[in-house]
């Protein structure tokens, strides 16, 4: 191999230590408590300042910026992310680039749909679609998910929730064509998904307060049965409409907030386009007639 060629291994080492001494000479040391003193030729922090904050060697560290090789444990990687003040984005860079895994958060933070997701969530016109949170709560939809599911707005706390419904809720058991098939496929996909989350209190007591009505939840919970679907069809019945097929795609949001965007995408198999415009088109009359 040319001396001159670098390994990909090597590539991402060297960015690990630009983007540490990038962090590093953009803070202060104000920032960090730290005595400015007098005539500072560094920008920002110096490195053994850096590995005191953190608890580490200040030769280990500079190995690390220089992009030696060097393994970085977990702890260390979110000891340095403290110390350098990292916000989330730059957190989860910093772990990609270290080739190590971020420790998930233990705890459900309430997420916010921010504009640019709720514009685009309304232009899906003929795509039902709704937010989720990690813990499966609906967090805003469509004009087009109100004609399918029914209005997400006259629902309060857990009735809003996917798993809640799905078990709990006799239209969405009469509108689920397969609902034994989708209800499992839909547990173990949950599972799969928020066992990062496993003892956090709102979990738990959704779990408990599943567990308590409905039998089929009951029954297959304990089986801890897991899958990872991103895609797939779901057949109708709906109430007006009749038999409908979509393909639905669940979509993660990219800003660490674990949402996901669920689209539900009308087949032209049993007439569903048409039926979903008519329905539609209709929806005014029946927001007011409810």
């Amino acid at each position: 191999m040319d001396a001159n060629t670098h390994s990909p291994e090597d590539h991402r080492r060297r960015e690990l230590g630009a983007f540490l001494r990038s962090r590093r000479e953009r803070l202060s040391p104000s920032d960090t408590g730290i005595a400015a003193g007098q005539r500072r030729r560094t920008p920002g922090l110096r490195r053994e300042e850096v590995a005191m904050i953190a608890g580490v060697g200040t030769t280990w560290y500079t190995w690390l910026e220089q992009g030696r090789d060097v393994r970085p444990s977990v702890e260390v990687l979110s000891a340095l992310c403290q110390a350098l003040r990292l916000d989330g984005a730059e957190q989860r860079h910093l772990f990609t680039l270290a080739g190590r895994q971020q420790p998930e958060r233990r705890r459900i933070v309430a997420g916010k749909v921010q504009g640019p997701l709720l514009h685009m969530l309304q232009s899906l016109v003929l795509q039902p679609a709704y937010v989720v949170g990690p813990r499966w709560d609906v967090l805003a939809w469509n004009d087009a998910a109100v004609a399918i599911f029914g209005d997400y707005g006259l629902l309060e706390g857990d009735a809003r929730n996917i798993i809640h419904g799905v078990f709990t809720d006799p239209r969405r058991r009469h509108l689920l064509v397969d609902w034994e098939q989708l209800a499992r496929a839909t547990l173990a996909a949950f599972r799969a998904e928020s066992a990062k989350y496993t003892g956090d209190p709102d979990f738990e007591r959704l779990i408990e307060l599943m567990m308590r009505s409905s039998p089929e939840f009951r029954e297959w919970w304990p089986q801890r049965d897991v899958v990872h679907r991103l895609s797939g069809l779901k057949h109708l019945r709906h109430p007006i409409a009749g038999a409908m097929t979509f393909e639905h795609m669940s979509l993660s949001i990219d800003d660490g907030s674990d949402m996901r965007l669920i689209v539900y995408t009308p087949l032209a198999e049993q007439n569903s386009i048409v039926k979903l415009r008519k329905l539609l088109d209709s929806q005014p009359v029946q927001k007011r007639s409810a």
